[in-house]
Formats: C-alpha cells, sequence, structure tokens
C-alpha cells in the first residue's frame, strides 16, 4: 500500500513542479511551492486514481487532475492555519506557510494555488474533450466554495464552544473535507461517460472524506505532535465541535468501523475484492499522521 501511494505522491509532485518550472517567475512561487511541495501523502489523489483504476481512466490524465486537487487542497491548509482560522504554526512537520513568509503572502499563495488548479484543470495537455473539462471545473468549483470547504470552514469556526447535533457536525466535516474526496470519486465517472453513477460515487466520496475527518479528529485526539508533523489536541483546547467531543472516544471509534463498511459495501458492488480502493480507506482509517 505505501508502495503504491507513494508512487502517486511522486508522480503527482513531479507534475507539479514541471508545471509551476513552466509559470512565469513571480514573488509568490516561493511562497506557493512551500505550500505545496513535497509534503502530504497524497491520499485524495490515491482515491482519484483508485476509483479510475475500476473504470480504466489513463493513469497520466488522473495525475494531472490529482494535481488540481492537490493545489485546491494546499489552499485550504495555508488558509486554514492563519492566526484569523485555527492559528497553526506547524504542518507536515515544517512551519505553516505564514509563519515561513508571513500572513499577507500566505494569503496570496493560498489565493494563488486555487487558481493554479482551474488553470491546470482547462489546460490543453489534459488530453479530454473541453465539455468534460468545464464538467470537471464546476465540480471542483462547488467541492471548493461555499457549499464546500470553504463553507465547511466557516462552520468549524462559527461552532467552536458550541454544543452542536451530530447531524450539523457531521455535514460540516463533509462540506470540509468530504467534498474535495467526492470530487476525487466524480472525475473518473466523468471521463468515462458514466453519468448516472454520478450521484453514487458522490455518496461514496463523501462518505471517505468524513472517514478521513474522522481519522484527523483521533489522530488530534491521543497522537503526538512529532509524528502527525503537527500542533495535537487542538481541538478539545479550541472547543471544535468533533464527532470525538460529543460521542467519545471509543463510540467514535465504533462508528468510523461501521462507516468503512458502509463504503465497502458501496464500492464493492463496481469492483472485485480486494481491491486498491479498500487498501487506501483501510489506510485512512489506520494512519497516525
Amino acid at each position: 500500500m505505501k508502495k503504491k501511494l507513494y508512487k502517486v505522491a511522486k508522480d503527482t509532485n513531479l507534475f507539479l513542479k514541471k508545471y509551476l518550472k513552466l509559470q512565469k517567475k513571480t514573488d509568490l512561487l516561493k511562497a506557493i511551492k512551500y505550500g505545496l511541495l513535497p509534503g502530504g501523502k497524497k491520499i485524495r489523489s490515491k482515491i482519484l486514481i483508485d476509483v479510475g483504476k475500476i473504470f480504466n481512466i489513463n493513469y497520466n490524465v488522473l495525475i494531472q487532475i490529482g494535481a488540481a486537487v492537490e493545489c485546491i487542497h494546499a489552499y485550504t491548509l495555508i488558509h486554514d492555519d492563519l492566526p484569523c482560522m485555527d492559528d497553526d504554526d506547524l504542518r507536515r512537520g515544517k512551519l505553516s506557510t505564514h509563519k515561513k513568509y508571513g500572513e499577507s503572502t500566505a494569503v496570496l499563495a493560498g489565493n494563488s494555488l486555487l487558481t493554479l488548479a482551474f488553470e491546470i484543470l482547462s489546460n490543453k495537455n489534459l488530453k479530454i474533450n473541453d465539455n468534460k473539462k468545464v464538467l470537471l471545473i464546476k465540480y471542483i468549483s462547488n467541492s471548493s466554495g461555499h457549499e464546500g470547504v470553504a463553507g465547511g470552514q466557516y462552520s468549524d469556526l462559527n461552532f467552536e464552544n458550541k454544543k452542536i447535533s451530530f447531524n450539523k457536525i457531521k455535514n460540516m466535516q463533509i462540506k470540509k473535507t468530504g467534498k474535495l474526496f467526492s470530487f476525487c470519486c466524480v472525475a473518473p465517472l466523468i471521463i468515462a461517460n458514466k453519468y448516472k453513477k454520478i450521484n453514487k460515487f458522490k455518496k461514496i466520496g463523501e462518505n471517505i472524506g468524513l472517514l478521513f475527518q474522522i481519522a484527523d479528529d483521533l489522530i488530534d485526539y491521543s497522537g503526538s505532535t512529532k509524528l502527525a508533523g503537527k500542533k495535537t489536541r487542538k481541538d478539545e483546547a479550541k472547543g471544535k465541535a468533533t464527532l470525538i467531543g460529543l460521542l467519545g472516544y471509543k463510540n467514535t471509534i465504533k462508528y468510523s468501523k461501521k462507516l468503512k463498511l458502509t463504503i465497502f459495501n458501496e464500492i464493492n458492488k463496481y469492483q472485485k475484492r480486494p481491491s486498491d480502493l479498500e487498501e487506501t480507506i483501510e489506510f485512512i482509517l489506520k494512519r497516525t499522521k
């Protein structure tokens, strides 16, 4: 599993490095590269590759789309770490972008990464037809804006130190994390013309993202800063609305296992067992950072 994940991360980073070399040199590029490369496991890209494998989608096409996803993800992390958001000094075992380059530079680097994703998806070197490119941009925009990551982050901040219901926490986490995973599950179906299956894979992606967020919260609750590469025990200190805070640690683990089985039951309708996608989901739940 780790070899497969490493290959996807390596190929995605290689594409991004080559792509950034072709960009006009600006003062923001250093901060952009710092926030984007080389860290991160590229799990979202791996999910994209795994679903693409089910529908026989070209690997290099998926790597390019995954690169756009990683730009969006890096932008959200840069902004998430800002003092006005979660105020984190560490990310991926190094200083957060705003601690390294300053707050204003971090904001602009994040903004640039967001728009860079659309540039990658609309590029002539992405060998799919223009109608599909438009659909991909529409879906990733929806996943990133007020109906997705940005809206989820707003709720995350707004829910601090308040008593929040299970469904509201779940919906917030699906927006904040699940929507981008959902795009990764839907993108291969757009390319493969499997439009009737999009809603089912959209839900699968949301559940994978929710599982990822639960795993992240479990790491924050019981993990070490050294292993995680970022400060832990932050959620409790900030009064974050999490399923752990609502259900307790043991019940959250039980819920995560139940959610994993729900995901497996759905994806096994479309593939033979065992699969790369199952392996990746198992990795998400068992990871320590």
